[in-house]
């Protein structure tokens, strides 16, 4: 089968498939597995080139509305004509139901049930340990800093927090994105700053800049150097990798006194 996909997400499900040799085209920022990186690219998520993808005879495209602005991208297919499915998870749940989604249309609908209750196994382990935690520490996920966004209770950056054995500041909004400023999330004082800037690479993002804003010098994980800069790829994109982001932020917070 001839599998383009144009969301990294979408990418790293097929990985996790182990049917990345099905894969013929990829939007741009699709950087993992390392061997998708030879295959050709179809410009960035946002702005998906439809006829190199349709030069790619794809006989599936695999899309997303993950992003607001992805909406043009499902226009074009359809003005093409070219066959695709659509997936759009907010949670963990949701990502395991895609596993199955993909699998199927993929044409091994029982591997795909198969890998999803793999998935949904290490969650389930993940979360039997976090619920013998007595401490649960506090975390501030930061997406964006001026203006401030981070995620709110319906994100899988919540549930991984809380299989984590921790809780996100920010569960209290009842939405996906919340935007805030530095003063909201100073006085919610977290016990860790946790930096995945959205699209930025960790050599980019300076935790001294972030100690420097306003009166962030009195916050707890300030003071206890408990600033995290973590991969955004491991953490922003709804995908098994997840579940790689959720076993180092475990190791995180044990390691911290």
């Amino acid at each position: 089968m001839r599998v383009v996909s144009i969301c990294p997400s979408n990418t790293e499900i097929v990985e996790y498939l182990g049917k990345t040799d099905e894969l013929v085209g990829r939007d741009n920022f699709s950087d993992w597995p390392v061997e998708v990186l030879d295959l050709p690219k179809v410009g960035p998520d946002l702005s998906i080139n439809m006829d190199k993808v349709e030069a790619l005879n794809p006989d599936i495209v695999l899309a997303s509305l993950s992003v607001p602005g992805m909406e043009k991208n499902i226009e074009a297919l359809d003005e093409k004509g070219l066959p695709y499915i659509i997936l759009n998870p907010n949670s963990l749940a949701e990502i395991a139901d895609d596993i199955e989604k993909v699998g199927e249309v993929l044409g091994d609908k029982q591997l795909g049930l198969d890998k999803a209750k793999s998935f949904r196994d290490e969650l389930t382990g993940y979360r039997q340990q976090a619920d013998m935690r007595e401490n649960k520490p506090s975390l501030y996920w930061e997406w964006w800093p001026k203006p401030v966004f981070t995620p709110g209770s319906v994100n899988w950056l919540t549930e991984i927090s809380n299989l984590a054995g921790a809780r996100n500041i920010f569960d209290t909004e009842d939405v996906a994105s919340v935007k805030t400023d530095w003063k909201d999330v100073y006085q919610r004082d977290p016990d860790h700053i946790c930096m995945v800037w959205v699209g930025v690479k960790e050599s980019k993002m300076k935790p001294e800049l972030v100690m420097k804003r306003p009166g962030w010098h009195e916050m707890k994980a300030i003071q206890q150097e408990k600033i995290h800069v973590l991969e955004e790829s491991l953490y922003c994109r709804p995908s098994p990798r997840l579940l790689e982001g959720l076993r180092k932020l475990v190791s995180i917070l044990e390691s911290s006194p």
